[in-house]
């Protein structure tokens, strides 16, 4: 199923906003198996058949070896479309409790995540890792960020590594959540349920600052929109220009 047309145009715009796809580029996608990993995956898939600017595309999961996450029928998923793809097994829950040291389980999980996308990126000679944050996430961090550490920041949309080896690139940052959840439910894409259970067993201050959202969003419905534009400043990185 073509994803809607709500779902391209958005996408479709922060790419040209901030420059995320150039041609000849090499693209890693992390595939987490969520709603909305699997939701940027259809709409690449179709800028690669549409768009002017000639890219490949490759997908990547990590298998956190976390009890009830099963990925495995992904690859099946990823063979269907013919796409190339890296599957990475690495028990970080059972590393996270000897090694964690006064950071969350969910931060520490995506820093380890984040070095095996490195790791892979320069091993198999991807220039760009994709990533499937959308502006819900970027609200979320944005408050979490004020609240509990007194900075203005959130996730930008269009960045290097600190390295300068890999261009990161988020297309889904002007993308609602209820976009991807639709789309992936009318697509009947293979959704790995609770993609993160350790996530769901403990509440963590993002599922927090989703619920004061969602209240907020209720009273104000332009909230969103309001938010990306004072986002606007954070998401951009002078080093791409």
């Amino acid at each position: 199923m073509r994803p809607p047309k709500s779902l391209l145009r958005r996408v479709g715009r922060a790419i040209a906003d901030y420059q995320m796809i150039r041609d000849g580029d090499r693209i890693l996608l992390g595939v987490s198996g969520g709603k909305d990993s699997l939701s940027l995956l259809e709409v690449l898939r179709h800028l690669r058949r549409y768009a002017p600017v000639r890219f490949e595309l490759a997908v990547l999961t990590i298998d956190p070896e976390v009890p009830g996450f099963e990925p495995e029928p992904l690859t099946d998923w990823y063979r269907r479309l013919g796409l190339s793809w890296h599957y990475e097994r690495q028990p970080i829950m059972e590393q996270a409790q000897q090694h964690m040291d006064g950071d969350s389980f969910c931060a520490y999980c995506a820093r380890m995540k984040r070095g095996i996308m490195y790791r892979l990126c320069r091993l198999h000679g991807y220039n760009v890792l994709a990533l499937a944050q959308h502006l819900d996430d970027l609200a979320e961090s944005l408050l979490m960020s004020m609240f509990h550490g007194g900075q203005l920041r959130t996730m930008k949309a269009h960045y290097r590594n600190d390295a300068g080896d890999v261009r990161i690139i988020r297309p889904l940052v002007y993308c609602r959540e209820r976009q991807t959840r639709d789309y992936a439910t009318a697509a009947n894409l293979p959704v790995v349920p609770d993609s993160c259970p350790a996530c769901f067993q403990m509440p963590t201050r993002r599922e927090h600052m989703k619920a004061l959202l969602a209240r907020e969003e209720g009273e104000h419905p332009h909230l969103f929109a309001n938010l990306l534009q004072a986002m606007r400043p954070l998401l951009h990185d002078e080093s791409q220009e």
